[in-house]
């Protein structure tokens, strides 16, 4: 012991070797931690914050995992390849990192960015090679639309040193660093193996500065397996740079200017409003002057989470009221709370969009009169005023923000004209969304009890049996935008979490479920599906398996790409008019869920009925409260247009051969 311990001391041994060697000689690992943890207190200088600089010396690999370990991850969500060996071999002797098998890139992609959303951590991914970055661009490209806080890595076949044509490398003239470049904040290589740590740290830094997204750095095989280098680990932290910025004293008074003066102000919240922790704030200033609330991009981003069951949240800008009732198309102000929401005025006019009937009339929420004030508050100053003009757009934190703006609007106006402006409007606006909520409930009644399943029924059902504060993870398109049920769903703060892929890209929600569950152990987390995504990202029900990650997984299976066959029935042309939607259908054959589920080690069954799922949920939610996944394969009917239309080519390759072979 007392020679290893001087071959450690003097850096000759690295901190896995040193490890190994010990428990070769028969200490348990337990005390080999505890030494090498006391050890590490020992040589921190008197005069040096504990962990906060150190030097390392090992392998590229070690450094990189001593530096993971400054920014306190837990997680290396990963697809493993031997380029990454040098990697691999230091996380080895890491015990406190826990690699997370995906068997698809991504998977793991999907997985990182589930696990940011729920818990503001930056997360970490390893991929292989150039391959395996190619692979992950799907849900990288959700995961940049999603603003989600990763730093993604793969090693680098270098090919400047011998030759620029070798296996897994980027093709000659290119870099690696190509592949995902417009996914990413920033992306870069790294060969040379003392600056591994500096990457590293640089990495999480730019990707959890708001507004977050990934970050890519490929790192030479090279470089991973050096031996014998030291560098300088340094804890993240002292490289945090949160942007907490209070905006300018004189636009926040003119803003509560506005909204004073306004006779139909309206609110429009963001995901940036949830990831300030303001939504409380906006509850409180929807209240004081009884502004109308909608979360316009709220069924294509992870969503403000501002209670959907507010008396003043009119879902997705009112869409279901008539035009003179509906107060987002006769307001005279708007208040954005995120940078991105006003782009949906220009979507909402646009002829090429709305009038041909590519999407349909009426599925975008309602255009924002021209002449209104429009005042836009948040960090995202790429978004901001982007696409539509704006009057006013304060550069801010949205919860500091709003701290001044609620201060600014009570210091201009009596306590006595604030309740006036309240109650001329307060009755009058809560009282449509009420409605709104009594019509859905009346709409969906003829729809229960059918068989296959009505979506609705499927709907009501989780949400009555999920947990008030669960976490849901939606990637059944078609049933998911502004379905009757919308307004019946209890979703924001201190109620349940609903996450959704801005990108729209498929394959992400079984990812995005097993990360969300990671991140919230403790609470709830059920996966909305629909039949068609589900084969993006079936493997991943492996990983849910591996390490008991217990989500409850329903499969809206309609045997459909239901939404793709929504526009093209839309575009009202030969498919419509003959009722033949080419590669729609997707039974002959049918996919056997629960099979595919078993066949990974997740006990499922089908539900065709009501009965059955509201059954089936009762067992499969008192099987994740024991620790283990469980999959519903929920048959429901086609809805609209199209919806009997099984036609499919019948094509067979083994009817066209020449030969039986």
């Amino acid at each position: 012991m007392r020679e290893l311990l001087a071959e450690y001391l003097n850096n000759r041994l690295s901190r896995r070797g040193f490890f190994r060697r010990m428990v070769a000689a028969g200490f348990t690992a337990g005390f080999v931690e505890s030494l090498l943890s006391n050890l590490a207190a020992a040589e921190t200088p008197a005069d040096q914050p504990s962990g906060t600089y150190r030097t390392a010396t090992g392998t590229g690999g070690e450094l990189l995992v001593e530096q993971l370990k400054a920014a306190n991850v837990k997680y290396v969500f990963t697809n493993p390849g031997s380029t990454e060996v040098g990697f691999f071999d230091a996380l080895a002797g890491a015990p406190e990192i826990q690699p997370i098998v995906g068997l698809h890139e991504g998977l793991v992609i999907a997985m990182a960015d589930g696990y940011n959303q729920v818990t503001g951590e930056t997360a970490f991914v390893n991929l292989h090679a150039i391959a395996g970055t190619a692979q992950a661009s799907g849900q990288l490209f959700n995961a940049h639309r999603d603003h989600a806080s990763m730093v993604v890595t793969a090693a680098l076949v270098d090919t400047t040193v011998f030759s620029d044509d070798l296996v897994l490398a980027p093709r000659p003239g290119f870099e690696q660093v190509d592949v995902n470049k417009q996914f990413s904040k920033l992306s870069w290589e790294v060969r040379n193996p003392e600056s591994i740590p500096l990457a590293m740290r640089r990495a999480f830094k730019v990707a959890a500065t708001p507004p977050g997204g990934p970050v890519y750095v490929a790192l030479g095989t090279a470089a991973l397996e050096a031996k014998d280098v030291s560098a300088e680990i340094i804890d993240q932290s002292k490289f945090s740079v949160p942007i907490r910025s209070r905006p300018n004293a004189a636009d926040i008074e003119q803003t509560a200017r506005w909204l004073l003066e306004s006779v139909q102000p309206c609110l429009i919240v963001e995901s940036e409003l949830n990831r300030s922790g303001a939504v409380p704030q906006a509850m409180e200033l929807a209240d004081l002057l009884a502004m109308p609330v909608s979360d316009f991009l709220g069924w294509y981003n992870i969503g403000a989470h501002f209670p959907t069951q507010h008396p003043l949240y009119y879902s997705y800008g009112g869409m279901r009221f008539i035009e003179e009732e509906n107060p987002f198309k006769t307001a005279d102000m708007f208040l954005a709370l995120g940078a991105e929401n006003f782009a949906v005025r220009t979507i909402s006019t646009s002829p090429t969009i709305s009038e041909r009937g590519v999407w349909g009339p009426g599925n975008y929420p309602p255009s924002i009169p021209a002449d209104a004030k429009k005042v836009a508050i948040g960090i995202d100053t790429g978004s901001m005023a982007r696409t539509e003009p704006v009057d006013l757009a304060i550069v801010a934190d949205v919860g500091l923000a709003l701290d001044d703006l609620l201060e600014s609007i009570r210091s201009l106006a009596t306590t006595e004209r604030l309740a006036a402006i309240r109650a001329s409007r307060y009755d009058r606006l809560a009282a449509l969304p009420e409605r709104m909520r009594r019509a859905a409930d009346a709409d969906i009644r003829p729809n229960l009890g059918q068989n296959p399943m009505h979506p609705d029924d499927v709907a009501l059902l989780t949400e009555r049996a999920s947990d008030r504060d669960a976490i849901t993870i939606h990637e059944n398109v078609s049933h998911d935008m502004a379905r009757p049920y919308a307004p019946l769903q209890s979703v924001g703060v201190g109620e349940k979490m609903r996450l959704h892929a801005a990108g729209g890209s498929l394959g992400w929600g079984v990812g995005a479920a097993i990360g969300a569950k990671l991140g919230q152990p403790d609470r709830q987390v059920v996966l909305h599906i629909g039949d068609g995504s589900v084969m993006y990202s079936a493997a991943g029900f492996w990983t849910m398996a591996r390490y008991r990650v217990p989500v409850l997984t329903v499969i809206w299976n309609n045997v459909n790409y239901q939404q793709v066959r929504f526009r093209f029935a839309r575009y009202q042309g030969n498919m419509a008019q003959t009722d033949r939607y080419p590669t729609m259908f997707l039974g002959d054959p049918e996919i056997d869920f629960v099979k595919l589920a078993e066949s990974q080690g997740i006990s499922a069954a089908k539900a065709t009925t009501a009965d059955e799922l509201e059954s089936e949920l009762e067992i499969g939610i008192a099987a994740t409260r024991e620790g283990r996944p469980y999959v519903i394969d929920a048959r429901i009917r086609c809805i609209d247009a199209g919806a009997e239309s099984t036609w499919h080519s019948q094509f067979s390759l083994a009817d066209s051969r020449t030969r039986n072979v």
